[in-house]
């Protein structure tokens, strides 16, 4: 009987903390999505402002060229 008393609030204590924890480990998950998916938007705003600024390096380039043949 004594081993009921101890056991059963043992097993459900355990229990809710099994639950607890999967219950944590799948809103973490859903956080870690979301950053995957922030870091995916950083890396093409990277990808566009480098694509940018080789398109204005290029503009820039072509101006100096320009000037320098004309003197």
């Amino acid at each position: 009987m004594v081993t009921l008393a101890i056991g059963i609030p043992m097993l459900f204590n355990a229990t809710l903390i099994g639950l607890l924890l999967m219950h944590m480990n799948s809103r973490l998950d859903a956080v870690d999505k979301r950053f995957d998916a922030m870091d995916k938007r950083f890396d093409d705003m990277k990808d566009l402002w480098r694509a940018e600024l080789r398109r204005v390096e290029d503009i820039l380039d072509a101006r100096l060229r320009h000037l320098e043949q004309r003197h």
